[in-house]
């Protein structure tokens, strides 16, 4: 079975990952014990991630160890090159880099942003599964999970699951029309 691109990102409910300054402390409005939205399960799933530059520097600012050593990291960057202690950096065709990432042996692959590196898979229908968690919050203004431009697409619910916290986390497979 062929490997699949899951975004698992969590929005406000006005559509924001982050706030104009990257600031992302509205996510800890549903922090609630032992509650992780089943982040632990999903990421039994997946073996490779897919990250902006952005995203990667948001995680080496919370200052503690790396959460995904045991997977494959790629760090999508025009400027960046090779690899560093955690991942490697990517700058070429990202079609070129699906489809090979899907052509090897391995589990699912984990995007988890941000609104760039969303907006081109999405640009060149590259996303196969949705799962998105979205926060009783409304930010205002910031970055958008979903940026204008893209071709329009169809997605179909597969489930949604509503925590006493407020979350609403939704599950949405790509349509193949």
């Amino acid at each position: 079975m062929s490997r699949k691109v899951i975004l698992y990102i969590a929005m406000s409910i006005d559509g924001y990952i982050a706030k104009d300054d990257d600031n992302i402390d509205f996510l800890s409005t549903v922090e609630w014990p032992d509650e992780d939205y089943g982040y632990a399960a999903f990421q039994k799933e997946v073996d490779t991630l897919i990250w902006g530059r952005k995203t990667y520097d948001k995680v080496l600012s919370f200052g503690i160890e790396f959460p995904h050593k045991d997977k494959r990291c790629i760090v999508l960057s025009n400027n960046l090159k090779g690899k560093d202690e955690n991942v490697e950096f990517y700058g070429g065709n990202l079609n070129d880099l699906i489809a090979q990432l899907k052509s090897e042996e391995g589990k699912d692959i984990y995007c988890d942003g941000g609104g760039e590196v969303v907006f081109e898979l999405l640009k060149h229908g590259l996303i196969d599964k949705m799962i998105i968690s979205v926060i009783p919050h409304l930010v205002g203004k910031g970055v958008r999970l979903f940026k204008d431009g893209r071709p329009e697409q169809s997605v179909k619910l597969l489930k949604s699951i509503t925590y006493p916290s407020g979350l609403v986390q939704l599950w949405y497979d790509r349509k193949n029309v």
